[in-house]
């Protein structure tokens, strides 16, 4: 989102604040990146499999083959939840577990495992968030086109159905989607997520089913579990800064680049029609005749809560003669740019300081796009779905994981997301990236976002400070200090 007025104050000062009456505090982790148990219990590949075995394409050939192997510790990572003090978990199902090729009938034994993992954590007291899909489509349907085939859309409704009917009540919102964004551009466009494709109309045309695919969940697991359940998507929202605020030519790229990464999805989403001037920039790319007449009404559902994931703002201006490294993803480094199009618009590295992923700290840049959305969307709650950030953690020789920059990083941006509240924005919580140190996709094991630290040769959970610091917050309701880990 563009940005408006951004606070003059840095939240890294506050402490002690209350946190908003009945305000949801939470965690999060996705399927692939921690579950491990890639061939067991009848789960078969999906297209995370296939791209993180093919050579070169991770950070050391790393592979989520065990990642944090939950699916045989998920009780001990439950109790770590219920020891937290968390009021939410969000966790994502892997389609291919549940429904193996994901078509065809559903695999009994990765059922349960969701079903027994809901359960616990509804014994727990902790309500489960659940993203239907987190990037990791069943390789058949990637065989078959992936999210380029429109077929694609209305086998994740099928597959969205079936969830609701065996799941349930067990969950408490349903989220259809994770960030859209990278799996159609960086999947589709740079090739530096799964499947690994440079195809830019493919990329606009996986933008358009995965949105279609939203709004066709919707539908049916509101149709199965009634109009009144509650249902979300999950949205990388980028905050976008003009390099020279008063260039019409930097203003231009701003609006050129809110089109591809926000518009393009809260635009058919929440407002039930593509933004006109996102078609005129993708002309000479795609003609979007794969947009069928209907398929708006399909996808412009109503939401229950928006999901915000936020980790840093974005710097653009206008390049004349273009610019090869048109990009700022973090997701490595491709030939080809996710941003479809653009080929005028050029990044400009943000001041730091930068979290291991690159990424700039801005706090403050989540304030605006809380008070940017509530503006826009005024009767639509939003909640932080995701942020965090990655650091070279160590250990110290008495076990202790003094993460004191992410202490202060997870401290000044709750503290930027009540500055927000206090202006007017319905913010209803916030979920932690992440529960666990995790298999970060392209990265593999080397960048570190967990609250706890997870030891790769033994698979030992171990409680950073953060997770300490963060445990307090869940039971005073506010901001603790950042040196209030003891």
């Amino acid at each position: 989102m563009t940005s408006p007025a951004v606070p003059s104050e840095v939240a890294s000062s506050v402490s002690a604040r209350a946190l908003p009456k009945g305000f949801v505090l939470g965690s999060a982790t996705a399927a692939y990146q921690i579950e491990g148990a890639a061939a067991e219990g009848g789960r078969t590949p999906s297209i995370w499999d296939t791209y993180s075995h093919t050579p070169g394409v991770t950070e050391f050939g790393d592979t989520g083959d065990v990642a944090d192997d939950h699916y045989h510790r998920w009780a001990e990572d439950v109790e770590h939840i219920r020891n937290l003090g968390l009021d939410a978990y969000r966790l994502s199902i892997s389609w291919s577990r549940v429904q193996p090729g994901g078509s065809g009938p559903l695999n009994p034994e990765g059922v349960q495992f969701y079903i027994t993992l809901l359960e616990a954590l509804r014994e727990a007291g902790v309500q489960p968030v659940v993203t239907l899909y987190h990037w990791d489509l069943p390789q058949e349907l990637e065989d078959a086109g992936g999210w380029g085939n429109r077929e694609t859309a209305y086998a994740f409704a099928r597959y969205a159905r079936l969830m609701a009917q065996q799941l349930g009540d067990r969950v408490h919102t349903w989220t259809t989607l994770n960030e859209p964004w990278c799996s159609s551009y960086l999947g589709y466009g740079s090739g530096v997520h799964a499947p690994g494709r440079t195809e830019p109309a493919t990329a606009l045309a996986a933008v358009h089913h995965l949105n279609l695919a939203h709004g066709l969940a919707i539908t049916e697991i509101r149709d199965v579990l009634g109009a009144d359940v509650p249902v979300s998507v999950t949205l990388n929202f980028h905050v976008i800064r003009p390099a020279d605020p008063s260039s019409d030519a930097d203003l231009d790229a701003v609006r050129q680049i809110d089109a591809l990464a926000n518009r393009a999805f809260t635009g058919p989403m929440i407002e039930g029609a593509y933004p006109a001037d996102l078609l005129t920039d993708t002309a000479a790319i795609s003609d979007w005749s794969f947009v069928h007449d209907g398929d708006l009404a399909l996808i412009h559902q109503p939401l229950t809560v928006l999901g915000v994931n936020y980790y840093s703002t974005t710097m653009v201006r206008h390049s004349p003669q273009g610019d090869e490294t048109s990009d700022n993803s973090g997701h490595r480094e491709s030939a080809h740019t996710p941003w479809i199009g653009a080929d005028r618009v050029a990044f400009v590295k943000e001041p730091g300081p930068y979290t291991a992923m690159g990424w700039n700290i801005a706090p403050e840049g989540l304030t605006a796009l809380l008070l940017d959305l509530s503006a826009r969307y005024p009767d639509l709650p939003l909640m932080v779905t995701e942020n965090g950030a990655a650091f070279e953690d160590e250990v110290s020789p008495d076990g202790r994981v003094r993460d004191v920059a992410r202490v202060t990083y997870l401290h000044d941006h709750i503290a930027a997301l009540v500055d927000a509240v206090d202006r007017g924005a319905d913010v209803r919580g916030y979920l932690a990236w992440s529960l666990l140190d995790n298999f970060e996709w392209a990265w593999g094991y080397e960048r570190r976002f967990g609250i706890i630290r997870v030891d790769y040769d033994t698979l030992e959970r171990i409680w950073k400070d953060s997770a300490r610091w963060y445990e307090r917050l869940t039971a005073r309701r506010t901001i603790p200090a950042i040196d209030d880990v003891e």
